[in-house]
């Protein structure tokens, strides 16, 4: 009974996904929407189940996708497939929505990586040519456009913007990982509110003002540092590593900044209204404030802050 339930569920899930996923190919002007809810059926089902079955539906989906819909099918649903399978498997071993959150975005980024790989290998496209040339044609626009709001803008100023972007391509392997995390933060999200609707649980997200990272976060930041600062040679992967490792464990501890922000304004009894402010202070003076924050952040991970505002509170 349970066996033939379990089938007739991994059905109804493979279903749904290519139902959502053909929605998302030939409909453009809802599938961008629709994109972010493709792990949801892959999470709930493997959530209910485990990752064995869960594995079974994935690689039906995959078969079923390559055969009903486009080849981009394929890439699409590995990626979803095993960010969805990481995030209900952590789910299913009843993990703490942070920790959940953290395993699917590991299974987001691995799809990711795949897919970037696959795409270079057996397509031939160059994601740091196609990002360099994006780049290229932005600066070309800004160009123009501030030629024909501004009178034009001066060669300093066109040589400090593009010297400002001109990293970006070799910050790819962080904009996977950034992805993947929001992927994994969004379908999680979903998937609680269907599973919440389907079995009158009351899974959720904890505050943002809880949000914690671990200790050894700061020793990734700081071996980061060390290391962008001890290679000079921009050629060098070693390079390449330790920008991209500092980009991602830096914005981390922003993140975290922001929170303590959340958590001080809580623990103090003050508006909401005054970190809400911090945030949007923090992004429109970027030079000054979001160093502050981070190194807020530092601070509280390192010291335990909100363990001290606790001791002062009692």
């Amino acid at each position: 009974m349970n066996d033939s339930r379990r089938i007739t569920e991994g059905a109804l899930m493979a279903g749904l996904y290519l139902l959502l996923l053909l929605v998302h190919i030939f409909l453009p002007f809802i599938g961008a929407f629709v994109l972010i809810a493709l792990p949801v059926p892959f999470i709930v089902y493997t959530y209910k189940h485990g990752w064995k079955p869960g594995a079974i539906v994935f690689i039906a989906s995959i078969i079923l996708s390559s055969l009903m819909a486009t080849i981009y099918s394929i890439p699409v649903t590995i990626l979803m497939g095993l960010g969805g399978m990481f995030t209900g498997w952590a789910m299913h071993q009843k993990r703490n929505a942070y920790e959940t959150w953290a395993a699917g975005s590991i299974g987001f980024i691995i799809g990711l990586v795949i897919v970037f790989a696959s795409s270079q290998l057996l397509f031939n496209v160059s994601w740091t040519e196609t990002v360099q040339t994006t780049i290229d044609q932005a600066l070309r626009n800004a160009e123009t456009m501030l030629n024909n709001f501004g009178g034009g803008a001066s060669e300093e100023q066109l040589a400090l913007l593009e010297e400002q972007v001109s990293s970006w391509p070799d910050l790819i392997p962080s904009m996977l990982a950034f992805v993947g995390i929001g992927l994994a933060f969004i379908g999680q999200w979903l998937s609680y509110k269907m599973i919440n609707r389907l079995e009158q649980t009351k899974l959720s997200f904890p505050a943002f003002r809880d949000f914690r990272l671990p200790l050894s976060l700061l020793w990734y930041y700081f071996f980061a540092l060390i290391l962008d600062l001890v290679i000079t040679d921009t050629d060098s992967i070693w390079n390449l590593a330790a920008i991209n490792l500092f980009t991602l464990t830096g914005s981390l501890i922003l993140l975290q900044g922001f929170a303590f922000i959340f958590y001080y304004a809580h623990i103090k009894g003050k508006s909401k209204a005054l970190p809400i402010t911090a945030v949007v202070l923090s992004f429109l003076f970027p030079m000054i404030l979001l160093y502050l924050v981070r190194i807020l952040g530092i601070i509280d991970i390192g010291f335990s802050l909100r363990e001290r505002l606790n001791g002062n509170k009692k």
